[in-house]
């Protein structure tokens, strides 16, 4: 943990790994390396492409992981918060936390936690402009899946040494509650579900979970449940707290290049709004930038008017920003005394938001969170700053 006492933690996106439901859909060998090495600037002043400065890494190798995690936590990353997908019985993407974070977690104090990303997967891999979106997997599940989701959950991650806990409670934040309770057949469902995981994770030696929701875009949502505002639903299904996974869920962009600064100004304010929301607790987000245009077809016009993956970027996103809004979350935090900051993201490259090392900043975005939040693990920097390049001019 950093030298401010909150926990610092990146989302984690698992796609940069060959899968075989990923190879059924696109083929052989694919990975999401393969829309980032095709992106190009899709209108002036247009910052594409971004290149991973350590290579096109294949995530599942724990040697490859190894690094990822030393380079984190010797620049004040406390944990990764994994998107975690369960579809058709199973889950998907699992490779890289359980094959290589798992095994090598112990060695550098490193924490995960799991976020159920449990909305529809749809083919955009890239989207072609003028074709309908596939629906390829459904993030719906019903009661037994849920069950059988959440036993999971419980039996492969909570009980690891390395997982995340706050107040001594191992943290699972759940992202799409309109898509839970779709699944589940309402508010009642979904509040027995949730209290029968409290339960079974009970038996299974956690005597209490913290359970985390993701604020979402809307303030309603539709059909029998226009009635309920995210705030009371949030708060009637008994989670703990609740954060944010990105800051375009919430604030809107203007113009097709909007600078970082207008974006930070409107997350600086939903903090404090977000905090007087809820009953429980919100802990506060920080995105390091947005643009999502290596999913669409690049051949195609660029035109925001169609929605994501085509939609306006934050133009001037760089570690210099960034400071700006790690200083603003860390006075937040501590002045409401809040044990966790969420990040948007170590590694979504095809959205543009993303810690990870890249040709142009160099280790540049993770050195502001070692500045500004501070880092304990002094040999842990050293190791890893012999093994990485820092900033690049």
């Amino acid at each position: 943990m950093n030298g401010n006492d909150a926990t610092i933690a990146a989302y984690y996106f698992p796609n940069y790994h060959i899968d075989p439901r990923n190879e059924k859909w696109h083929g052989r060998g694919w990975t999401e390396w393969e829309l980032l090495k095709r992106a190009t600037p899709r209108f002036a002043g247009h910052q594409q492409p971004r290149v991973p400065l350590h290579g096109y890494e294949d995530e599942a190798d724990p040697a490859v992981m190894e690094g990822k995690i030393a380079l984190a936590t010797a620049h004040g990353v406390d944990a990764f918060i994994f998107d975690w997908y369960w579809y058709a019985d199973r889950p998907f993407l699992e490779r890289p936390l359980e094959e290589a974070f798992m095994p090598n977690a112990g060695a550098h104090d490193m924490k995960f936690a799991i976020m159920w990303a449990n909305h529809d997967l749809v083919n955009i891999h890239p989207w072609k402009t003028a074709t309908p979106a596939t629906r390829l997997e459904s993030g719906r599940v019903d009661a037994d899946q849920f069950e059988a989701s959440t036993d999971y959950l419980l039996e492969r991650y909570l009980s690891h040494p390395a997982y995340l806990r706050l107040d001594g409670r191992p943290y699972l934040s759940i992202y799409s509650l309109t898509t839970l309770l779709e699944g589940l057949g309402g508010v009642g469902p979904t509040k027995d579900a949730l209290q029968g995981l409290r339960h079974r994770a009970a038996r299974a030696g956690h005597p209490e979970i913290h359970l985390n929701a993701i604020a979402g875009e809307g303030s309603t949502f539709g059909q029998d449940l226009s009635a309920w505002s995210e705030a009371r639903l949030i708060n009637g299904l008994g989670f703990d707290s609740v954060t944010s996974y990105v800051w375009v869920h919430h604030y809107p962009m203007q113009k097709l290049q909007t600078p970082y600064i207008e974006m930070l100004e409107q997350a600086e304010k939903g903090w404090e709004t977000n905090s007087a929301r809820y009953d429980v607790p919100y802990f506060p987000n920080v995105t390091v930038g947005w643009d999502p245009s290596p999913r669409t077809v690049q051949s195609d016009v660029y035109d925001p008017s169609l929605g994501y993956p085509h939609t306006n970027i934050l133009s001037d996103a760089n570690p210099e920003q960034f400071r700006r809004a790690l200083e603003k979350v860390r006075n937040f935090v501590e002045n409401n005394k809040l044990p966790l900051v969420t990040i948007n993201a170590w590694n979504e490259w095809t959205e543009g938001s993303y810690l990870e090392p890249d040709t142009l900043h160099g280790t540049g975005y993770l050195e502001q969170i070692r500045s500004v939040f501070g880092n304990a693990l002094g040999s842990a920097l050293n190791t890893a700053s012999a093994q990485f390049p820092s900033h690049l001019e």
